[in-house]
């Protein structure tokens, strides 16, 4: 059972217990930490306490996180665009409207259901939610993501993440026009407090850096490529949308006049890493989806 540590900072003094900790990582919900403190998985201080609890300055909080919730993940067979794949690492292009990993309410038609069947050999690091996936990106979003297929390739890969060594390039619609050729974005990332499910930049939230530049000017919108530093849950995203350049077509981030388009454009174009078991570095670019594309004639049309 993993084990975190937080100090009560100033400006969460007074707020409740629950609200403070469901802030500090985007995966928990305020209704499964309530949990967590029930069953005795939150200690203050050295003792138990409720989900009401008002938190003091300099609070210690110790949380042990549990296993996550295990699912029979159902094998199914879908058409797979796999880019690469031997007995470590798999590379696939997830087509946009596909979600990464099944969840509690939404058991199949994910991409872990299509690679159960593909491949029986998966990574059981995430526990079986989340079978082989080291990244994930949104359901709107395409391209290219790598899958561990033991557990070896999974710790290798988690430690590229972690040490910043992975290419990860993304190519954006954004609306209006960016005056400037570059651009690096550095502004940590945390949930809403106002809108549970979306992330916004605040103080206290997790580090987050994404680079820019742009591809090419339209008339309304410009075409960026990003590239993460970091990978916080819909970081470019946010981050687009805090400079006052916001997705086109995103449902969440953006604004309600955009593109027709069929959720954000973004597409996750060139993924590379160390290969865990050959230490060769091996990278991959697909191409921009055709929607993405007839979306770019138009604008170049327009303008």
């Amino acid at each position: 059972m993993e084990k975190m540590e937080h100090t009560i900072l100033e400006d969460q003094k007074g707020d409740r217990i629950d609200k403070v900790i469901s802030t500090l990582d985007p995966e928990w919900s305020r209704t499964h930490v309530q949990q967590w403190i029930k069953d005795g998985h939150v200690i203050v201080n050295g003792h138990s306490v409720k989900a009401n609890y008002k938190c003091s300055l300099n609070d210690k909080i110790e949380i042990s996180i549990p296993e996550p919730e295990e699912l029979d993940v159902i094998p199914e067979e879908m058409n797979l665009d796999i880019y690469f794949e031997d007995r470590d690492v798999l590379v696939v292009n997830k087509p946009s409207g596909m979600v990464v990993h099944p969840a509690p309410g939404h058991p199949n038609g994910t991409l872990v259901n299509g690679l159960m069947a593909h491949c029986k050999d998966l990574s059981g690091i995430n526990g079986v939610l989340r079978p082989g996936i080291v990244h994930r990106i949104d359901k709107d979003t395409s391209g290219l993501l790598m899958v561990a297929k033991n557990d070896m390739a999974h710790e290798s890969l988690v430690n590229q993440l972690v040490n910043k060594t992975v290419t990860r390039k993304y190519k954006a619609i954004v609306h209006g026009v960016i005056p400037h050729d570059f651009g690096t974005i550095d502004a940590p990332l945390g949930r809403d407090q106002k809108e549970r499910q979306s992330m916004t930049v605040v103080d206290h939230g997790k580090h987050a850096v994404t680079h820019f530049n742009v591809l090419e000017r339209f008339k309304d919108f410009t075409l960026v490529e990003c590239q993460l530093e970091t990978g916080r849950t819909h970081q470019i995203r946010v981050h687009m949308k805090y400079i006052g350049f916001p997705l086109a077509g995103d449902p969440k981030y953006g604004p309600k006049k955009t593109l027709d388009i069929d959720g954000q454009a973004l597409h996750a174009g060139i993924l590379g890493f160390i290969h865990p078991r050959t230490e060769e570095y091996l990278e991959f670019e697909a191409p921009l989806p055709a929607d993405f594309e007839e979306l770019l004639g138009k604008l170049r049309n327009n303008h």
